[in-house]
């Protein structure tokens, strides 16, 4: 390979490993709720605050997009992603189908230090929960979606785990948009009850108590179509 080629090779892998710190550093403000759903993101001032060019920040941008975290709108540039409440129905309706499949592959895979692993994810998550302050709670929200990707990493099945990171990060996006409870919207003891099951071998058991958890979290939206007003009708009701 000429020295130039090379060069070019180099280039092009350092582009997209800062696209992908960009994405996943994006991806990870959306989970924890630090960014709200509707936030603009200029390619200006993604690329200022991770000082590269407003090429990677499209870049980056552009791969969210594909996964559904942000929407691009002609002449109007890159924003958090607002998704409806019939995307929102979607979403739990996927992870319903797809999660107890990754429980299963985790369980023929876990091993005791995985299990403790995941014990350890729970305690921590049930301190957050005892804390307050938004600092607590956006660590807590991150918790909480960490117990299902690590499930998923156990599985082995890397696809998986990047739809469920995309998956997680879109249940966010609805649980910050519609989310009704001030507790924690993906419940720690039910977690618990699941990584029981898993240990004492009863699958089946996992995964009815999976489908229920996916289940809860999604009762606790208010998915509720909205009638909308114009602007005198609004101020007038």
């Amino acid at each position: 390979m000429t020295p130039s080629a090379n060069a070019l090779l180099q280039a092009d892998d350092s582009a997209d490993t800062g696209t992908q710190q960009i994405r996943d550093a994006i991806r990870d403000a959306i989970v924890e709720r630090r960014l709200a759903p509707g936030t603009k993101l200029s390619e200006a001032d993604v690329g200022n605050l991770f000082n590269v060019s407003r090429t990677l920040a499209r870049a980056a941008l552009q791969a969210l997009s594909y996964e559904g975290l942000v929407s691009v709108e002609k002449n109007r540039g890159a924003f958090v992603a607002y998704p409806s409440p019939d995307e929102a129905r979607q979403i739990f309706a996927a992870r319903r189908l797809v999660e107890p499949g990754i429980l299963r592959e985790a369980a023929a895979r876990i091993t005791p230090s995985q299990i403790q692993h995941l014990r350890q994810l729970l305690q921590e998550e049930g301190r957050l929960i005892s804390e307050r302050g938004q600092t607590a709670r956006r660590a807590e929200i991150k918790a909480s979606g960490d117990f299902h990707l690590t499930l998923a990493s156990i599985s082995g099945n890397a696809i998986m785990q990047r739809f469920m990171e995309e998956l997680v990060a879109r249940s966010s996006l609805v649980i910050a948009l519609y989310g009704q409870s001030a507790v924690s919207s993906c419940g720690h003891s039910e977690h618990g009850d699941i990584v029981t099951a898993i240990e004492a071998g009863d699958l089946d058991r996992a995964c009815h108590l999976m489908v229920h958890h996916i289940s809860h979290i999604e009762a606790d939206l208010d998915l509720r179509e909205r009638k909308s007003f114009g602007l005198k009708e609004a101020f007038s009701i």
